[in-house]
């Protein structure tokens, strides 16, 4: 029996969830395995390596957007998963909405981004 959970995310741009968990300082493997369970592994297209022995995944789904692929429990075993996938989130829409502010020439001079923890 596998012990890994599949979640929907709103995540859809694989650079941008890369640069955000390097961000993170977290490191990034892309088509690798995601760690779990007495050794299980199951193949994710984005892998947050993770301290310990679990890892977080996501895999792309044909909608274009990503689920997160993890064996929550052996996550937080050394994490605190709730806060690792919000830091993940958040910093992933930051880099999100600078990325859109550039893409469409908008500039960043006036724009003031203020993230409450």
């Amino acid at each position: 029996m596998s012990h890994f959970s599949t979640l929907r995310t709103k995540i859809t741009d694989a650079e941008i969830l890369q640069a955000s968990l390097r961000d993170l300082g977290i490191f990034v493997k892309t088509e690798a395995d995601v760690r779990g369970y007495n050794g299980q592994r199951v193949r994710s297209d984005i892998v947050a390596v993770l301290d310990g022995e679990y890892d977080l995944g996501w895999s792309r789904n044909s909608d274009g957007s990503f689920d997160l692929i993890a064996d929550l429990w052996g996550v937080a075993k050394k994490h605190n998963q709730t806060e690792l996938i919000n830091s993940i989130n958040q910093k992933y829409a930051v880099n999100k909405t600078l990325a859109e502010v550039k893409q469409r020439n908008l500039g960043t001079a006036n724009i003031n981004l203020v993230l409450h923890s």
